[in-house]
C-alpha cells in the first residue's frame, strides 16, 4: 500500500476509534433517558449507566455476531449520529414550547431513523442496478461494453448469486465484458470462485470477458482456501482474458489494455505501456484504482474504466479518497482532455454491509461514432 493511502487509512481508523469512544460515553447518558432504564435504576445513577452500557453492548454484540465487528461499529456510529441529531432537534423544540416532554422523543426518533436509514443502505448494497453511458468517438467503432468491478466474491453473494448477475448482464447483449479488479477477496471461498469463473466463461459474448487485477485479488493475509495462482488458472481455464501491464488488439478493431494495480508494486507508466500501439484504433484501459487520470488523459487512451472506490460507500465520508488525493474521482463519468473516464460503484462490496452514499451496479457503455 502506498504511503498516501496508508496515511489516509491511519487517519480514518484513528478518527473512527476516537468517534466510537466519545460516542460510547454520550450514548451511556442518552440511552439512560429511556423510561424503562430510569425505572429500573431508580435513584442509583451508576446502575442506570451500567444498564445503558449493557443495552449498548447487547446491540453491538448482536450486530457483530450476525454480520461482523466492523459492521457493529458502523451501526453504532450511525446510532450516535442520529441520537445527536435528534438531541439537537428536541432541545430546539423544548426551548420553543417551554416545556419538556415526558417521552424520550430523542431516543425513539433516533432508533427508528437509524433502523430505516441502515435498512435502505443494506438494500442499496444488496440489490444491483444497471447504469448506462453513451459515448461518442471519432474513431471507427460501434461497441457495447458491459463493465462491473468489486464483486468481492462471498461478501453479498456466493458463486451462484454471481452467476445470476452474469445472466442479467448477458441479457443486455454486450459485445465485451470488462472486469477491472477485486473479483475476489481474502475471505472468498474456492467453491464460489470456481462457480463464478465458470459463469463468466459460459457468457455468450462476442469478444469475451477481460480482467485486470485489483488490490484484493491476490490476497493480503492468506486467509482464503485458494491461492493467487489457482485464481489465475481458474480464470484462464474458463477463457477469461487476463491483462497485467499489457494490451491486446481485438478483432483488428480496438485495443483492451490492463494496468497492474498501483498498490501491487512497480508498474509501467502509460507511455511505456502503450508503446507501439496503433492510435488510430479505439483504446480501452482497465485500471482498478482511479488515481492516474492526468497521465492517462495525456496518453492515446480513449476510455478508462475503474472501480475500487465503491462509489464512496458511506455518507458523509463519500469523497474521503479525493480529499486525501488518493483518488481522482469517486464515482461516475468525466472527460479529461478528450479521454473518457468511468468509475463504477461496484456490483458488491468489501465487508461493510451498507451503501448509504451510492448503490451497487453494473455498467453498460455504448460507444459509437
Amino acid at each position: 500500500m502506498k504511503k498516501g493511502a496508508q496515511s489516509m487509512w491511519l487517519i480514518i481508523f484513528g478518527a473512527v476509534f476516537a468517534a466510537a469512544l466519545a460516542g460510547l460515553v454520550y450514548m451511556v447518558f442518552a440511552v439512560g433517558r429511556f423510561g424503562g432504564i430510569k425505572a429500573l435504576a431508580g435513584d442509583k445513577k451508576w446502575l442506570g449507566h451500567l444498564l445503558s452500557l449493557l443495552v449498548i453492548a447487547a446491540v453491538f454484540g448482536a450486530v457483530s455476531l450476525s454480520m461482523s465487528v466492523i459492521n457493529g461499529v458502523i451501526v453504532f456510529l450511525h446510532e450516535v449520529l442520529f441520537f445527536l441529531l435528534f438531541g439537537g432537534v428536541m432541545r430546539i423544540v423544548t426551548r420553543i414550547s417551554g416545556k419538556e416532554s415526558a417521552v424520550n422523543w430523542q431516543g425513539w426518533l433516533a432508533i427508528v431513523s437509524s433502523v430505516i436509514y441502515l435498512a435502505i443502505g443494506w438494500y442499496l448494497l444488496h440489490h444491483v442496478w444497471q447504469t448506462d453511458y453513451s459515448l461518442k468517438t471519432q474513431k471507427q467503432l460501434d461497441l457495447r461494453i458491459a463493465m462491473f468491478a468489486d464483486s468481492h466474491l462471498s461478501t453479498t453473494f456466493d458463486g451462484e448469486g454471481f452467476a445470476r448477475y452474469m445472466k442479467t448482464i448477458e441479457a443486455q447483449e454486450p459485445d465485451i465484458v470488462l472486469l477491472p479488479g477485486d473479483f475476489v477477496d481474502d475471505w472468498s471461498d474456492k467453491k464460489d470462485m470456481l462457480i463464478a469463473c465458470e459463469a463468466m466463461g459460459k457468457m455468450k459474448v462476442r469478444y469475451g470477458v477481460w480482467f485486470s487485477y485489483g488490490n484484493h485479488d491476490e490476497g493480503f493475509f492468506n486467509n482464503r482456501n485458494f491461492t493467487a495462482a489457482e485464481l489465475e488458472q481458474a480464470l484462464r481455464d474458463n477463457g477469461i482474458h487476463i491483462l497485467s501491464d499489457e494490451y491486446e488488439l481485438v478483432d483488428d478493431r480496438f485495443y483492451v489494455v490492463g494496468r497492474k494495480d498501483y498498490t501491487m508494486g512497480e508498474r509501467k507508466d502509460m507511455t511505456e505501456l502503450l508503446s507501439g500501439i496503433d492510435t488510430s484504433k479505439y483504446i480501452i484501459v482497465l485500471d482498478h484504482e482511479p488515481n492516474d487520470y492526468d497521465n492517462e488523459a495525456a496518453s492515446p487512451a480513449d476510455l478508462v474504466v475503474s472501480g475500487h472506490t465503491h462509489g464512496g460507500q458511506l455518507f458523509p465520508v463519500t469523497y474521503v479518497g479525493e480529499w486525501f488525493g488518493i483518488n481522482d474521482r469517486t464515482y461516475g463519468y468525466e472527460n479529461r482532455s478528450g479521454t473518457d473516464f468511468i468509475v463504477t460503484s461496484g456490483i458488491s462490496d468489501w465487508e461493510i454491509q451498507f451503501k448509504t452514499g451510492t448503490k451497487s451496479e453494473y455498467v453498460i457503455i455504448d460507444v459509437s461514432q
